[in-house]
């Protein structure tokens, strides 16, 4: 039986929104909110928060596993090779990499990724077509390996699940959301900065935690002011990610 888990990289030595992994929202860490939605998926065997060393991470760590949730503690910077050491740990066949800035994540959708592995064995799956916010990718734990193995660069933060993509030799299969569904483009739901926190408050108000993906963008074409509270963070968001981009070399 293959051993699929979900791997979450977390750290609260954030510069745009410090420690946004424990910021509350409807009075309890906002991270929290994301485990809570991944537990509804139903075949999945862990749920994982690969977190770094670094001491500013061990309030995240002592919260985490008070709460009786899986921690990993790895490299700081490069979440490849944390990626890679935790899936050795946990011995895992197949990653699903949700970033916990995605707080909304559908585990209706990372089901669906685990069906598209078992029947393609791929070594990396990637979501396309999604809001943003809702890129979770899957890999191979031996996809894994390899990358990390042959990348020579130890700065993975920004950029890392394209990397997969630099593999030629790689089955690569693409989840493409359904083109009958239509949202904005502005729509804008992940947590960088204070005013996506201000969002998130208001869409757990409104909904709970308890929604799935169609819900949530029924509630914004329903109520379309709730863009403008985000939508001036594009530009800036595309400028960090620009700077900070990891680029992808490897040896020969």
């Amino acid at each position: 039986m293959e051993k699929i888990d979900v791997f979450i990289p977390v750290r609260l030595g954030n510069t745009r929104l410090p420690g946004k992994a424990l910021q509350i929202c409807n009075n309890k860490p906002i991270l929290f909110h994301l485990l809570e939605r991944l537990k509804k998926a139903q075949k999945i065997r862990n749920i994982v928060v690969c977190t770094t060393e670094n001491p500013t991470d061990n309030l995240l760590v002592d919260l985490l596993t008070t709460n009786n949730y899986t921690v990993f503690r790895g490299s700081e910077k490069d979440i490849i090779k944390r990626f890679s050491d935790a899936s050795k740990q946990f011995q895992s066949d197949f990653i699903i990499n949700v970033d916990g800035d995605d707080i909304y994540t559908d585990p209706n959708y990372v089901d669906e990724m685990v069906d598209m592995f078992l029947q393609t064995r791929a070594d990396f799956i990637d979501m396309i077509g999604f809001p943003f916010g809702f890129r979770s990718v899957g890999f191979k734990a031996t996809a894994l390996e390899h990358v990390n193995k042959i990348k020579n660069i130890d700065n993975t933060e920004t950029g890392y699940r394209d990397f997969f993509y630099d593999i030629p030799s790689f089955n690569i299969h693409k989840m493409i959301f359904n083109k009958n569904i239509t949202f904005s483009p502005k729509i804008r739901l992940s947590l960088d900065y204070p005013e996506d926190l201000v969002l998130a408050q208001t869409i757990m108000e409104r909904l709970g935690n308890d929604f799935d993906l169609n819900q949530l963008l029924r509630l914004f074409n329903n109520d379309t002011s709730l863009l403008q509270i985000t939508a001036h963070l594009e530009s800036k968001w595309k400028e960090h990610y620009t700077t900070n981009l990891s680029k992808f070399s490897k040896n020969d």
